[in-house]
């Protein structure tokens, strides 16, 4: 519970929206841009580091609580100097980017345009990451994972952009 306390207290209607905006925004992304897509997918050539197709709800479930949980601890410590938006900015500029990123490679087929975008998202996750660690370091290390997760989905989209000319 100590990971939830901002200041010896916890925000719940707070937190609850943090993880809830991510976690359901990414689920109706990749819902809507998967749509009819998976068939597609399927056929694809892939890397052999592809992981198989359930590992990806999992991880980005994680990660989008993770992620929940950093933004409403940087918020809550950024609100008492009335700096919220130095940590909103970047942070809804990424999840943004994030839902975005479903359509460009899935639903328009854009694998190219979703790796270039992907480059822009990682260096907004790194502005976020970078923000949030000056009002809270736990918030900046909640991130690390993210990063870590979309270096390697930049690696899986660019062999799958050119296994698949």
């Amino acid at each position: 519970m100590e990971l939830f306390k901002v200041n010896g207290k916890i925000n719940s209607g707070k937190l609850a929206l943090s993880i809830l905006v991510p976690t359901l925004g990414g689920s109706l992304a990749g819902a809507f841009a998967n749509r009819n897509t998976q068939e597609e997918y399927g056929e694809l050539k892939k890397p052999s580091f592809s992981p198989p197709p359930w590992i990806f709800p999992v991880a980005w479930t994680a990660l989008y609580t993770s992620m929940g949980v950093a933004k409403y601890r940087a918020a809550q410590k950024a609100a008492l100097k009335n700096e919220e938006a130095k940590v909103l900015v970047p942070y809804n500029l990424q999840l943004g980017l994030n839902f975005l990123w479903s359509f460009l490679f899935f639903k328009w087929g854009l694998r190219g345009t979703a790796l270039a975008e992907m480059v822009l998202m990682l260096a907004a996750i790194t502005w976020t990451t970078y923000e949030f660690y000056q009002y809270d370091r736990t918030a900046g290390t909640l991130m690390v994972p993210y990063i870590a997760w979309v270096m390697f989905a930049m690696g899986l989209n660019a062999s799958i952009w050119q296994l698949n000319k």
